[in-house]
């Protein structure tokens, strides 16, 4: 039976019958120079740490380093935990500096590469078999160390984006509160915004959320999932807050001029496609201090919208003024929508109702979105006319009918 570790007992390369580990330590001194001094020139994300950081810190870990790879070729064992913890304590520290991690982990591999570089210039041709050995055990080394770099990183940046998400959180309740947003602002370190857009979407499904054999929350997740990087995306004036759940909820979008429609429209356009799904969105704008206000009236914007059947996308508060002075509680809309009581128990009239009104009074049309006959949708709008007295062709009556369709539809709401 072989042992777990028997290729770690292949002997020590040797070039020129010198142990490769020795010729590496004598090069330990000059080659942590060199590799500290590389580091700027290859890898440009150093350049932001401060002249003392990198003759300190950074330059003792890279001595670190080489001693490690010393050790792994003189033994051929990866580096021990205590090496591993110190490299990951490390790379958490460039995460919190902002380094970016392809920049973190290349420097451990120019690292390698260039200690591979001066052992393989001693090196000649009959020392091919310990070059292979030797290049097993780096890229070995290269593996472990890589592995322990992104874990220190990763760790770093998701204690750091939930410290962040917090605030943000905590920002964006301040503003639905209605309360001084300009504390929790500094905790988020978020310069507030002349304005905010505020957005209150309906989200429908993903179709994958209904396949069968599909998680449907994992779905739900991946679709907030692109809509939340696709709102990151769509950020030019700030940083958006947003408040989601797999049906919906309040985005704000920081913005330093006038709500312009073209643009929501195409934003929303453009959430839609990366979610997968149906939006509907409701729109207002408003300073930072006014954001509670304009978020109950966007929710509202939506509701009319969806309420009164006039479909996904954006929709702001002019395309509903009608119905959102109709939804106004009070004896006037609850005395409207009473005219459709006799229509309560037959769904098929206030549908084909909505649909003639819809369609602008053509029966064909109406007759095409419903799927039915042209005579059956006049046998309705007559069995309309007979239960609430008001004549689907007569100008006031219908006028009376619109609003009394509308309150109907907006109770509730």
């Amino acid at each position: 039976m072989t042992a777990p570790n028997a290729e770690l007992a292949a002997p020590e390369p040797q070039f020129g019958g010198t142990p490769v580990h020795l010729r590496l330590l004598a090069l330990a001194p000059a080659l942590a120079a060199e590799v500290a001094a590389r580091l700027l020139d290859r890898l440009p994300a150093h350049h932001a740490l401060p002249p003392e950081q990198l003759r300190g810190e950074i330059t003792r870990q890279v001595e670190r380093c080489v001693r490690a790879f010393v050790d792994v070729m003189r033994t051929g064992r990866p580096p021990g935990e205590d090496d591993l913890a110190r490299i990951r304590e490390s790379s958490a520290r460039r995460a919190d500096e902002g380094v970016p991690l392809e920049s973190v982990v290349g420097a451990y591999h120019l690292g390698a590469q260039l200690c591979a570089a001066r052992l393989l210039a001693e090196a000649a041709p009959a020392d091919l078999p310990d070059i292979a050995t030797a290049q097993d055990r780096l890229l070995g080394y290269l593996r472990v160390v890589s592995c322990a770099v992104a874990a220190g990183y990763v760790q770093e940046r998701q204690a750091a984006l939930g410290d962040e998400q917090v605030a943000r959180q905590a920002l964006l309740s301040r503003l639905l509160e209605g309360g001084d947003p300009r504390a929790a602002a500094d905790r988020a370190g978020i310069r507030l915004p002349d304005r905010y857009v505020v957005l209150a979407l309906a989200i429908g499904p993903h179709p994958d959320e209904s396949r069968p054999g599909v998680n449907r929350s994992v779905a739900a997740r991946r679709k907030l999932r692109r809509l939340r990087a696709e709102l990151e995306r769509s950020r030019p004036d700030g940083v958006p807050l947003a408040a989601l759940a797999a049906d919906g909820g309040t985005v704000l979008l920081p913005t330093s001029g006038p709500l312009d429609r073209d643009t929501l429209t195409a934003l929303v356009e453009r959430l839609g496609r990366a979610c997968g799904a149906p939006l509907v969105a409701g729109a207002t704008s408003a300073p930072p201090s006014a954001v509670a206000d304009a978020a109950r009236l966007a929710a509202e914007v939506r509701q009319l919208a969806t309420a009164t059947g006039r479909g996904g996308g954006l929709h702001l508060l002019d395309d509903v003024l009608l119905a959102y002075q109709l939804s106004r509680p009070g004896p006037a809309r609850e005395a409207l929508a009473s005219l459709l009581a006799p229509l309560t128990d037959r769904p098929e009239l206030l549908d084909t109702l909505r649909a003639f009104l819809a369609c602008g009074l053509d029966r064909r049309r109406t007759a095409a979105r419903l799927l039915v006959h042209p005579n059956t949708v006049d046998y309705r709008l007559r069995r309309t006319t007979h239960l609430t007295g008001l004549d689907t062709v007569r100008g006031p009556d219908l006028l009376t009918l619109h609003a009394a369709l509308t309150a109907l539809d907006t109770t509730g709401t």
